[in-house]
């Protein structure tokens, strides 16, 4: 399955399962399932983000984008983030009025069964995202599996509080329950805003694929050494550009078929990624670092 056929699953399985749970926690005067089905809400405008951002991320370079548009994906998952935590503030306000205005909870075997249901659905759905989201290198599809991944918890966590709410008969937990998800949900959303906001800004590539880079260069005898190693993430790709020196009576012929030898090393190891061998001659003065 490719990444495009696994956002329109996102999105099919989420409506529907946005029906199942609205339905259900209306005919229950349940605040904790219609928070979930707010959660879900938000979790198929995130999939439609998702599915659009991916369909433009694909595009090859133009005129206007030289180095493509992988970088829709971060996009993407920025404003799944914002989407997130604005699901999580309308719970607990939701939640917040209940506890003030009174509440009270019936049909609660419906909601247990439809509850389950829910995450058993949403389970598949994660998994399989994450699988072509860890193939793909999408940081959309990521976002939109660690969306469902989670309401999969809250549909548990929320489960369980129907059931205590059955055994003790203490209406008043359904707001506190749900006040409880959408605090999980904010967690969710600051975690997902973190990592989005680190290839936006164009932050390194984790340490441990620098050493790595590092390592694969070390390991041609031919390369003296090397500086202004240099790597970011854009959406799917890695940009990596590094100046190598080798010896200054080096034949230019065999120090351009090194450059293409370094850089497929590095490819063969991260497919999809663009990288800049720039050839040095030792000796040569380092004006920066």
């Amino acid at each position: 399955m490719d990444k495009q056929k696994a956002a329109l699953l996102s999105m099919i399985s989420n409506s529907a399962l946005i029906i199942i749970k609205l339905v259900a926690g209306v005919l229950m005067h349940s605040m904790v399932v219609i928070s979930a089905a707010i959660d879900s809400s938000i979790d198929l405008i995130a999939s439609l983000i998702a599915f659009f951002s991916i369909r433009v991320s694909v595009k090859p370079a133009d005129e206007d984008h030289p180095y493509g548009h992988d970088k829709y994906e971060n996009i993407s998952g920025f404003i799944e983030a914002i989407l997130i935590f604005f699901a999580a503030v309308l719970i607990i306000y939701e939640a917040v009025g209940r506890i003030i205005a009174g509440t009270y909870v019936e049909k609660l075997e419906m909601g247990i069964a439809v509850m389950l249901f829910v995450s058993f659905v949403k389970g598949i759905v994660s998994y399989v995202l994450f699988k072509v989201s860890k193939e793909e290198n999408s940081i959309a599809l990521k976002a939109d599996a660690t969306n469902l991944l989670t309401d999969v918890f809250t549909s548990l966590g929320v489960t369980t509080g129907l059931v205590i709410i059955k055994v003790t008969k203490l209406d008043i937990l359904d707001p506190i329950i749900s006040i409880f998800v959408a605090l999980i949900i904010i967690k969710t959303s600051f975690d997902l805003t973190k990592e989005v906001l680190k290839d936006l800004t164009d932050s390194s590539l984790p340490d441990e694929e620098v050493k790595e880079i590092e390592n694969i260069i070390k390991s041609n005898p031919e390369v003296t050494s090397f500086h202004k190693l240099r790597t970011r993430k854009s959406g799917t790709k890695r940009e990596i550009d590094v100046h190598v020196r080798v010896d200054r009576n080096y034949n230019i012929v065999k120090a351009h078929e090194l450059s293409h030898k370094v850089s497929k090393q590095i490819t063969d190891k991260f497919p999809d990624s663009h990288v800049i061998i720039h050839i040095e001659p030792e000796g040569k003065k380092e004006e920066d670092k």
